[in-house]
């Protein structure tokens, strides 16, 4: 049986091979990565140049968080949409890229948010391992989440929209023969 690497991950020429694998390239992984987490941190930043928040205080953290996010949802969520939607059309393939990437993104970057709001408030909260110190945690942390998505989660849009479905396009066309 003859196999081949591609960029996008897994090739396989022989119609015998039972399983293909899920998980994308070195490559696609982590360029994708890089390329996702410059994306989510452009579509923060042109939003808020958008709306004329630009000169915030904290800009560049803001930006570091969005980058943070999309960087680390990519290569997580990727096997997990060619795991969803291998052997199926182009259609069921964009539509979990899209879902997958969408949803993930922002809950893994409000989770950085979250982490980086606990840092902040970590200094007025009691040792590590009380039972106040976990209810501390827990409600900090849920805090963060529900501030993400108030108020954060506006800053994909307008041009994360349009990345978004590029990229599930992009990934959806480019899964191996094997995988559809």
């Amino acid at each position: 049986m003859k196999q081949a690497a591609s960029v996008t991950g897994w090739n396989d020429t022989g119609p015998d091979h039972p399983l293909p694998p899920v998980f994308p390239s070195l490559a696609l992984c982590l360029g994708g990565a890089l390329c996702w987490g410059v994306a989510m941190a452009t579509c923060a930043y042109i939003s808020l140049l958008t709306h004329d928040r630009l000169p915030s205080f904290h800009l560049r953290q803001l930006l570091v968080i969005y980058f943070a996010g999309g960087t680390v949802a990519w290569p997580i969520l990727l096997p997990m949409a060619r795991f969803l939607s291998r052997r199926r059309g182009i259609e069921a393939r964009f539509a979990a890229h899209f879902a997958l990437l969408s949803v993930g993104t922002v809950a893994i970057t409000a989770l950085a948010f979250a982490l980086d709001y606990r840092l902040f408030y970590a200094q007025w909260h009691e040792p590590f391992g009380t039972v106040v110190w976990a209810f501390q945690f827990a409600f900090t942390t849920a805090g963060a989440v529900y501030q993400f998505l108030v108020m954060g989660l506006g800053l994909y849009l307008p041009v994360g929209l349009p990345v978004l479905a590029g990229a599930s396009l992009w990934l959806a066309r480019s899964m191996s023969p094997s995988m559809r």
